[in-house]
């Protein structure tokens, strides 16, 4: 795979569901292009989520080798599939994310530092971290093929919503074995 040092000459393709072998084969600095199936959801989606988990109750979609994308899109404009949507700051969603990714979620998509909680459920569990680029959300929206809203829709922009994305570039920024981009000299 490519790095962001090395540029994106030998960047991975990758398409959802991740397995754990796909995962273990990137790391930390990788740039890859994610095609497929992610979900959006932040924080408010994220507490509800865990409640659900903690009462039992059946989800509103698989976690299994499954990616979230901690975005709140914006409305779309007459004749797109969606709006804007970049990456939201993954630390709202470290109080949560360890309860997901220990139910087979393995990859998230964000921007920012993760704590050490998080961290420690990606190495457990064989996960991953993305990171998007912060300040694009307009050209991220060009990968988003179809949008759903799949639940909470009570939450407008927070809702859960299943994307099919083309070729989202991403970087790896924390990697199955614990590795953090934001740590790195």
């Amino acid at each position: 795979p490519g790095t962001v040092n090395g540029c994106c000459d030998m960047a991975e393709y990758l398409n959802t569901p991740l397995t754990d072998e796909t995962i273990a084969k990137l790391s930390v600095g990788d740039v890859v292009y994610l095609s497929g199936l992610v979900y959006t959801a932040r924080d408010a989606a994220h507490k509800r989520l865990v409640e659900m988990l903690a009462k039992g109750e059946k989800m509103p979609f698989d976690f299994q080798g499954q990616v979230i994308y901690y975005a709140g899109p914006c409305p779309a404009k007459p004749g797109m599939v969606i709006g804007s949507v970049g990456p939201t700051t993954s630390g709202r969603m470290d109080a949560y994310a360890p309860r997901l990714i220990e139910n087979g979620l393995k990859a998230m998509i964000g921007k920012g530092l993760r704590d050490d909680e998080v961290k420690k459920a990606i190495v457990k569990n064989g996960g991953i971290y993305f990171a998007a680029i912060g300040g694009a959300a307009a050209l991220m929206s060009q990968c988003v093929k179809e949008a759903e809203v799949i639940a909470f829709n009570d939450l407008g922009t927070e809702a859960i919503r299943r994307l099919r994305v083309e070729n989202l570039p991403l970087v790896v920024a924390v990697d199955s074995k614990g590795a953090d981009i934001y740590l790195k000299n």
